[in-house]
């Protein structure tokens, strides 16, 4: 399983690079979710199936960060629209504001017939394995953990490797050698992130200094901004986060300080953020193609190809995290060759990316 959607990811991914609060809140209208216009990795790899949806429902239940999150929730929610468009299946999500939400929202699902049950994030793991064991006939499917069951599939990220290619352009860009990254929840996800980051930083500049701020939260842009605040104050000029909707509160900061004439830069997250708060402040991003992942498992429902009890993880060998072709627009051909090297050398095995700092 994990080959075939490695390629699948490969195929559609590479032309896509190129452009890139209650519990049971129905967001499913796109006009009422205002979510942006869906991704051409979305688009691309949502093909016609061989079998028309129009007689499926899969439904998605997004972490704390909700499905606006601007990224990760919302890359997901992207792909299952583009499927929707493309085959017809019928598709809906459910917002969580809390832990708690999170198995009545499955369930929801589940009761209601749906053909996938998808749960977004690793925070979603303990529930999911449950509403799993206690509906034994239904499909579940998540994102960022591995819920061992033979109706789960599940589907991880090397994180750490495209974060090492943005430490590399972080750590050849800083002008003042003080670089920032900003957490959301201290999880192993999250952690991967930061290791692979400091590790780009130091393969390429041994001197900068790299502060860590963890904000204990997905949805308080407020706190991002707070911590970002306080990384620029001591010197830094570039801050990579990994914090969802938190990491709204970043851009933020950045763009008031680049209204005020400093030049600060934000590493984007999971989608190509640029798109979002512009090449002004956002110097590249980490993509993490979250939206093709939920695409090709969902086709994989509607073709009868499904297969429970899988773990697939996706890194850069098969295009499921890196850089956007947006990048040559703030990241200089020189360091972009850089990166390239870098690369060729963890899919080559040269390099061994750590998982943890």
């Amino acid at each position: 399983m994990k080959k075939m959607l490695s390629t699948a990811l490969m195929a559609v991914t590479v032309s896509a690079l190129a452009l890139s609060g209650c519990a049971k809140k129905d967001t499913t209208n796109p006009a009422a979710s205002a979510t942006p216009a869906t991704s051409a990795a979305a688009t691309a790899s949502a093909a016609p199936s061989n079998n028309s949806g129009k007689d499926f429902k899969i439904g998605m239940v997004t972490d704390i960060g909700g499905v606006n999150d601007k990224s990760f929730n919302q890359s997901a929610w992207e792909g299952l629209k583009a499927l929707e468009k493309q085959t017809g299946v019928k598709v809906k999500n459910l917002e969580s504001k809390g832990d708690a939400d999170y198995t009545p929202n499955l369930n929801q699902f589940v009761k209601d017939g749906y053909n996938l049950t998808w749960g977004i994030g690793f925070l979603m793991g303990d529930a999911l394995k449950t509403v799993a064991t206690q509906n034994p006939n239904a499909k579940l499917a998540i994102i960022d953990n591995v819920v061992e069951a033979p109706n789960v599939e599940s589907v991880t990220f090397s994180e750490q490797e495209g974060s090492y290619l943005v430490g590399v352009v972080a750590g050849l860009t800083t002008k003042s050698n003080k670089i920032g990254f900003v957490g959301g929840i201290d999880i192993p996800v999250i952690k991967r992130f930061e290791a692979g980051f400091v590790a780009g930083v130091k393969a390429v500049n041994p001197n900068a200094k790299i502060q860590i701020n963890y904000t204990g939260a997905f949805d308080k842009p407020d706190l991002g901004k707070a911590a970002a605040a306080t990384i620029y104050n001591d010197g830094a000029d570039v801050i990579f986060h990994a914090a969802g909707s938190t990491g709204n509160g970043v851009f933020n900061e950045a763009k008031d300080r680049v209204k005020n004439g400093k030049k600060v830069w934000v590493i984007g997250v999971d989608k190509d953020q640029s798109l979002e708060f512009g090449d002004e402040v956002t110097l590249t991003s980490m993509l993490k193609r979250v939206d093709t992942a939920v695409i090709r498992v969902s086709k994989d429902i509607i073709d009868n190809k499904f297969q429970g009890g899988k773990v697939v993880t996706l890194g850069l060998k098969d295009d499921g995290v890196g850089l956007p072709e947006t990048s040559k627009k703030n990241v200089s051909a020189e360091i972009l060759k850089k990166v390239d090297e870098y690369k060729a050398k963890i899919i080559s095995g040269e390099i061994k990316v750590p998982e943890k700092p």
